[in-house]
């Protein structure tokens, strides 16, 4: 399929689900190293969601003609950079949710959704995270960087992000995309409540976080099995692997 061909599907996409107001476009990160945690999250919000949702797992496979730059060996997952073609994908229209794969959504999405500000060109949980640790997760490198896992979290006002073209996302370089250089001015990024975006690890525990983010290795890997919040995703995978039998 030809990048004209991505383009004219991604905007007749972008439409379609614009035309709907209570649509909730979750575009997920996808890495095959963490199948599980993809997996797992979209049941979490499954399970809880009030409004309809349409997921999208950003899989490299399925980008052929759209992401082509070279992995970088900084690079921790496949969608280190893709995450930054949701606007493209989106056709530049409504509003679009981004999340990483290694989360847990324990409230109902459409309290994140809500959050939707049209003063902003993206919103998401300002975090102010500086890791000591120089490796996570797979031996993935750690590194840091101002505003460090604010991408991680993102809602994209799809049509004030009109500069994140393929070309750019794929010429860019890391800290232009992560660290939103490509805004004119920090005060188009808006403010979510860190409850949706709560880092494992870092952050102070808490009960109530809406959203669980396993940042340096989720429940699904040996090292992190005992980790802040591991028995509810081990709960959560027990939940979306049941099967009821009828006769």
């Amino acid at each position: 399929m030809t990048l004209l061909e991505w383009s004219f599907n991604a905007h007749t996409l972008g439409k379609s689900l614009s035309k709907s107001r209570t649509m909730i476009r979750i575009f997920i990160g996808y890495d095959p190293r963490e199948t599980v945690a993809w997996h797992v999250l979209t049941h979490s919000i499954l399970a809880r969601s009030s409004q309809p949702v349409a997921f999208v797992p950003l899989a490299l496979d399925n980008l052929q003609g759209l992401m082509w730059r070279e992995r970088n060996p900084l690079q921790s997952t496949d969608f280190s950079f893709s995450r930054f073609l949701v606007p493209h994908l989106s056709g530049y229209e409504g509003w679009s949710l981004f999340m990483d794969c290694d989360m847990l959504v324990r409230e109902d999405i459409a309290r994140l959704w809500a959050q939707r500000d049209e003063r902003y060109a993206v919103m998401c949980v300002q975090h102010d995270h500086r890791p000591a640790e120089t490796v996570k997760f797979l031996g993935a490198p750690q590194s840091a960087y101002g505003k460090k896992n604010w991408s991680s979290v993102m809602l994209f006002n799809n049509a004030r992000c009109r500069a994140l073209t393929p070309e750019f996302v794929n010429t860019a370089s890391g800290l232009e995309l992560h660290q939103f250089k490509w805004l004119s001015d920090d005060a188009e990024i808006g403010p979510l409540p860190a409850t949706w975006n709560h880092l494992v690890g870092y952050d102070a525990p808490r009960e109530d976080a809406a959203n669980v983010h396993f940042t340096i290795g989720g429940p699904y890997f040996h090292e992190y099995v005992d980790c802040e919040h591991g028995p509810a995703w081990r709960a959560e995978r027990e939940a979306m692997l049941r099967v009821d039998q009828r006769g």
